[in-house]
């Protein structure tokens, strides 16, 4: 039997108009003429693609498919660097943090990038189920911000959705505005005004998580969007596990949230 493999897809984005790369997870079973599943799993701020590798997301998939834990799925990590996923400038630049001079911010047309360009990569290079069933998305801090803005945004294009320890900001702070050029901005991607302002569907199945000692409180965000969705009639869960906003905060939950994409009870059950 194949073993599986993680593959490094290297592209130009015409979008931001430089070279990006996703690192692509193909399970053992990859190759046979049955369409997979694919999930999205999103770094945050200061990560790479290479969270595929730094939180074990291989390994622990590995293993849990080949006990039966959870099915075979694709896992794609894309490069978002550090940009939230926002369309946020129509030319790509760098601009300093304003809140960490060590730090770079990237604006350009990153939410493009995403839907417009990776999505089709992956659907075009690998055998996926090219629709909402088959299709999840997840993420890390700013990451995990970035994948609850594009299912609430792109509720046809998503069917689950993971915020882990997700950057859920209850208002727009001083380090935030090179992002956002005024609130219409803000609202337009916050997730918790999404949520309030919009429908959003009761077929999608919702995560979301933090530590009880994350710096960011942003088990604050997690209550309130929870609360939101579950008066709107959407399957949504919310965890406080122990921990603080850590790459190993996620690395020891990394399995729960496996279960959750790939568990065998969930949205293939419904109509």
């Amino acid at each position: 039997m194949n073993k599986s493999k993680v593959e490094k897809v290297n592209f130009y984005s015409n979008i931001l108009g430089k070279k990006m790369s996703v690192l692509v997870y193909l399970p053992e079973s990859y190759n046979s003429l049955i369409p997979l599943p694919v999930l999205y799993f999103l770094h945050g701020r200061s990560g790479s693609e290479n969270i595929m590798f730094e939180i074990d997301i291989n390994t622990k998939a590995d293993r849990m498919i080949k006990d039966g834990e959870i099915k075979p799925m694709i896992i794609a990590c894309p490069r978002i660097e550090n940009s939230r996923g926002l369309n946020s400038s129509l030319i790509s630049k760098e601009v300093a943090d304003p809140g960490d001079n060590n730090r770079i911010i990237n604006l350009g047309m990153y939410e493009d990038y995403f839907m417009k360009e990776i999505i089709p990569l992956i659907d075009k290079t690998f055998n996926t189920i090219k629709d909402r069933k088959g299709r999840y998305i997840g993420g890390v801090s700013a990451g995990g911000y970035v994948a609850l803005h594009n299912t609430l945004r792109y509720q046809h294009i998503f069917s689950k959705v993971g915020g882990h320890m997700p950057t859920l900001e209850l208002e727009l702070d001083e380090e935030d505005k090179p992002y956002y050029k005024d609130m219409d901005v803000w609202e337009k991607y916050d997730p918790i005004y999404i949520a309030k302002n919009n429908n959003i569907s009761s077929d999608i199945d919702v995560y979301l998580d933090a530590g009880d000692k994350d710096e960011g409180r942003f088990y604050e965000g997690c209550s309130i969007l929870h609360k939101i969705l579950k008066e709107k009639g959407v399957n949504c869960e919310n965890y406080i596990f122990p921990g603080n906003h850590s790459a190993q905060y996620i690395k020891s939950n990394i399995e729960k949230y496996l279960k959750f994409y790939g568990g065998k009870l969930t949205i293939f059950n419904k109509s």
